[in-house]
């Protein structure tokens, strides 16, 4: 008897979402009061409301098309969460692919600040003017483990955070925190170091995904630990680029506190104004680097 009220504690203490049922979750839906998760949540005037109260429209005497249910950060609900996450898991599967058939032209993809070295006068590189390489370089892999963990990771929190902010937030956060990550790369790695993988941009999901958590009051503890023993992998393991992953972490950070603590009368200022000024110190510590290279 005394195990049977324990389980029902337990369960009552940790509901789960109405619509994805292996999904525990603390908030619930401001009309229907049923659980939902950060996939199913569409920010409200107060709180959060799930996607069947909105597309009824409950209780508000609207039609049902009468506005678009929106993410938590602001975004559209869309039929599929997932899509840019699949569309990212499929460009760097289809650049893996190329580089497989066409070995040389991982060369062409990859993250350098100058080769040859000065003394040799560089033909190529960030330095000679290939800035191309900060976005091509997130795209890159050579290894087949070296893609399986990234897109493992992509798929793992891409899905959540692609539902929670929406397609163009979510897209703004992967690509900017790569170049953050890319960035840090060329300046404090050397020059003739080659870096690849789409790692900096996943950490920036790292960060976004403990910014999302902690706004959500969900247990930040699994994140964490992830989070910590990709970093001891980071700092122990060879021929890893260590400031990818901080630079995207840290980009990853500040754009996901932008995108889910913007005030709502603002909200796309300020978020979209934190992307630029993001983009803007990108902009900066790459002239840097590239004039105290030249």
């Amino acid at each position: 008897m005394d195990q049977a009220q324990s389980s029902q504690q337990d369960a009552q203490s940790a509901p789960v979402c109405y619509r994805h049922p292996g999904r525990e979750t603390g908030v619930r839906c401001t009309r229907c009061e049923r659980p939902i998760c950060p996939e199913c949540m569409v920010s409200a005037s107060v709180g959060f409301q799930c996607p069947e109260c909105v597309r009824d429209a409950v209780g508000t005497g609207h039609a049902p098309g009468a506005s678009r249910p929106r993410t938590i950060a602001g975004g559209t609900v869309t039929a599929d969460p997932r899509l840019l996450t699949k569309i990212l898991i499929g460009i760097n599967l289809a650049v893996f692919v190329l580089v497989q058939i066409r070995p040389l032209v991982l060369y062409d993809l990859v993250l350098r600040g100058e080769w040859p070295p000065a003394s040799l006068a560089p033909t190529e590189g960030v330095v000679a003017g290939e800035w191309y390489r900060l976005v091509t370089s997130m795209f890159t892999h050579e290894a087949i483990w070296h893609i399986a963990f990234n897109m493992l990771s992509l798929w793992w929190l891409g899905g959540p955070l692609e539902a929670a902010l929406g397609r163009a937030r979510f897209l703004a956060l992967y690509l900017i925190s790569g170049l953050t990550g890319g960035a840090l790369t060329y300046l404090l790695a050397s020059p003739t170091t080659a870096s690849l993988g789409a790692s900096g941009a996943i950490f920036g999901l790292f960060g976004a995904t403990a910014v999302l958590m902690r706004r959500l009051n969900y247990d930040l503890r699994p994140v964490v630990v992830l989070l910590a023993i990709n970093l001891i992998f980071t700092f122990t393991w060879a021929n890893i680029a260590w400031q990818a992953h901080i630079g995207g972490l840290v980009g990853g950070l500040v754009i996901g506190y932008a995108m889910v603590h913007a005030p709502r009368e603002r909200r796309a200022l300020v978020q979209y104004g934190v992307c630029a000024l993001t983009l803007v110190v990108v902009v900066g510590v790459t002239l840097l680097r590239t004039a105290q290279l030249s």
